[in-house]
């Protein structure tokens, strides 16, 4: 059984930015992409689950639905307006 490899038609490959340069295809598991310009290859899991081989991030990680927590102090706090006119420049 051979793969059928397809270009994606307006597709930017990341690492060049050559447009039309991708192709795709797919295997039981995996969904894979290369350019034939650079090179440049990746792949994904069909199944959503992340690879274990992927470094857990902020953005891979689990998610929240909570927003971040507040800030201790969340009390106003007084600005200053100044006078452009007032400053002075070393020069």
């Amino acid at each position: 059984m051979s793969v059928q490899k397809r270009f994606i038609a307006g597709a930017v490959c990341p690492r060049c930015g050559e447009m039309d340069t991708v192709r795709m295809y797919r295997d039981e598991e995996r969904e894979y992409r290369e350019c034939v310009k650079c090179g440049f290859a990746d792949s994904l899991r069909l199944d959503g689950r992340p690879d274990p081989s992927e470094i857990e991030t902020r953005v891979s990680g689990e998610r929240s639905d909570q927003a971040p927590a507040a800030v201790a102090d969340d009390s106003p706090q007084p600005i200053r307006i100044m006078d452009p006119g007032t400053l002075h420049r070393d020069h």
